[in-house]
């Protein structure tokens, strides 16, 4: 689907866009757009990749006339622009607002207005019975998304979106600071040993999103089920593979962190579609007929659960490591 086709990733200078990046660049797809605001990301990334087919758009998503004229031509987006560091949305929750959510319905509606084949956005397990400034503001992009996607004309831009749980060794996740002390002799700082998150790699997410290309529905969300570790294993997972004894230090829970994450909300769940390896949860698009809402009720929520990083597989230290020795980056930080 994507052969001469141009493709654009919104904030396509971070880890997602990198692994789109390598996932397309030697395919048949005509052109890659990576659109963001930090020019030094961009330069770096030009002369790494010294390609003829990426091309890069200086802007940012909170200014509608800069995303509506890098769109022009484009028939698949990737929006991955975003505020993800919880601490920080919770210091300048502002930020997270223009960003997450004004950011987002600028990209919509320049996507709409550019007759965009199809969209989608990636959005977090913190976007789930949120608690902080960034899940708060994610969960309103999900909900800009799909009130969007109720106004646009049939045969128009397909905006779907997907969520996701901790990626492994992204920029700024806990994979590469627990590396990072280890080897510079330091503590391994764990928030809580009884904390749990869900474990992705960076290849899955790009396949949750190519999932969504292919099968996704106005206003559908899909997510993929994953296994998940308390971070005391995570830690003890990563000492075991640099044979290290390192301290590990309990410094309690940061601005804004749950004990779990969910993935899928019970009110969700009473409708997901199991697609297998995904969950398809399908735009509620009952109008506001609330007579009709009283005849036409949705189903029970009382026996079903959440999905969560709490009830998901658990996986054991030795399972960590398997997962861990699959990724590329600690395959370089161990020098194999």
């Amino acid at each position: 689907m994507f052969d001469d086709k141009v493709l654009m990733i919104t904030g396509g200078t971070g880890s997602f866009g990198n692994t789109v990046l390598n996932r397309f660049l030697n395919t048949a797809v005509k052109e890659i757009i990576v659109f963001s605001r930090d020019e030094k990301k961009q330069e770096d990334m030009r002369i790494a990749l010294n390609s003829p087919k990426v091309k890069f758009y200086i802007g940012d998503v909170r200014d509608y006339n800069s995303i509506h004229q890098a769109m022009a031509g484009v028939d698949y987006v990737f929006h991955a622009s975003a505020l993800k560091q919880v601490p920080s949305c919770e210091f300048y929750p502002m930020e997270a607002v223009r960003t997450n959510i004004i950011g987002t319905d600028n990209v919509l509606s320049a996507a709409v207005a550019n007759n965009v084949k199809r969209l989608i956005l990636l959005s977090t397990d913190k976007a789930v019975y949120p608690i902080n400034s960034m899940g708060i503001s994610k969960a309103m992009a999900e909900k800009v998304l799909i009130a969007k996607s109720r106004t646009v004309r049939e045969g128009g831009t397909v905006l779907c979106a997907t969520r996701y749980g901790n990626v492994m060794a992204s920029r700024g996740s806990v994979i590469p600071l627990f590396v990072e002390k280890l080897k510079a002799g330091l503590p391994l700082t764990v928030t809580d040993p009884n904390m749990t998150r869900f474990l992705m790699s960076l290849e899955e997410s790009v396949d949750l999103v190519l999932h969504a290309f292919e099968n996704g529905n106005q206003g559908d969300i899909f997510v993929q089920k994953a296994p998940a570790s308390t971070i005391e294993d995570l830690a003890q997972a990563i000492k075991e593979l640099f044979n290290s004894d390192i301290a590990v230090k309990i410094i309690g829970a940061r601005h804004g962190e749950k004990l779990y994450e969910s993935l899928v909300s019970r009110e969700e769940m009473a409708n997901a579609d199991d697609m297998g390896h995904y969950y398809r949860i399908a735009a509620d698009n009952r109008d506001l007929n609330y007579d009709k809402f009283i005849l036409e009720g949705r189903p029970e929520v009382n026996d079903v659960d959440d999905y969560t990083s709490h009830n998901t597989t658990r996986l054991s230290v030795n399972q960590i490591k398997d997962l861990l020795l699959s990724l590329d980056y600690i395959k370089t930080a161990l020098g194999k």
